[in-house]
């Protein structure tokens, strides 16, 4: 099975090249990255070029000019140039643990699609964090990470190396199997299937409009939140719109119905 994942990005090249330096260190290397940029300037390039001759990782970019928010489309041209059979999909802030395509493609069903989280770092750590503490394994240390200011509480179960233990956590954890841009993956002809991602949806819920088209497509979803877990990295929202994001809620109650 060949896996492509498309790691989504808009002009954070510092938080991107953290993420793919996560991704240079899977235990799994049959896979390509897809990088899906909404119009970033020329230092994301800069930053995906020089990951790319520092390691391994075989990497498409795929840009389209600023203008504007245009993710879904951004998106559905990542899925175009994929060659995958099987399609994870991500952010540009979320650092994965060494093994969580392999936990994907383990976890692949015919007719479902993986819901995953997500582990938020504190501002500080977030921008203290660096490469190398990705690269040795200690940024997925729950000690490591509050001897730096993560404060874990319940959600450090979520880091446990135990498969047995993640299995038997997903398995009962009220948590919906919701779509999640962040962390989730289905087989690739399932989302072209679906016809990708919606033009019309704004910065909130995106992910979920697609997640219910699969489900109304007949694809359930299956939890892995414990199994493969990924850092994400502490920005701010100026964007942030509620407004848009009621329209959005709307349109995927229109979706549901």
């Amino acid at each position: 099975m060949r896996v492509s994942v498309i790691v989504t990005t808009y002009n954070h090249p510092d938080q991107l090249e953290r993420v793919l330096w996560g991704y240079a260190v899977q235990r799994t290397k049959d896979f390509e990255v897809v990088v899906a940029d909404d119009g970033s300037r020329s230092d994301t390039t800069d930053v995906i070029d020089r990951v790319a001759r520092e390691s391994s990782l075989d990497i498409v970019h795929i840009w389209h000019a600023d203008a504007g928010f245009r993710k879904t489309l951004i998106l559905n041209r990542a899925i175009v140039a994929s060659s995958g059979d099987y399609l994870i999909f991500t952010d540009g802030d979320c650092i994965p643990r060494d093994d969580f395509i392999q936990v994907h493609a383990q976890c692949a069903e015919p007719g479902v699609f993986l819901s995953g989280g997500y582990l938020k770092l504190p501002e500080e750590l977030s921008r203290n964090l660096t490469n190398d503490d990705i690269r040795s394994g200690r940024a997925m240390d729950p000690a490591w990470l509050k001897a730096h200011g993560w404060h874990g509480g319940r959600h450090t179960l979520r880091l446990t190396r135990s498969q047995l233990l993640a299995a038997m956590l997903d398995a009962i954890t009220p948590t919906r199997r919701t779509w999640n841009g962040h962390n989730s993956s289905t087989w690739r002809d399932a989302i072209i299937a679906a016809n990708g991602f919606d033009l019309d949806m704004r910065y909130g819920g995106l992910d979920r409009a697609l997640g219910y088209r699969l489900l109304n497509a007949g694809l359930r979803g299956k939890q892995i939140r414990y199994r493969a877990p990924c850092l994400h990295l502490y920005h701010e929202r100026p964007y942030l719109d509620y407004a848009q994001w009621k329209r959005n809620k709307e349109f995927c109650r229109r979706i549901l119905r």
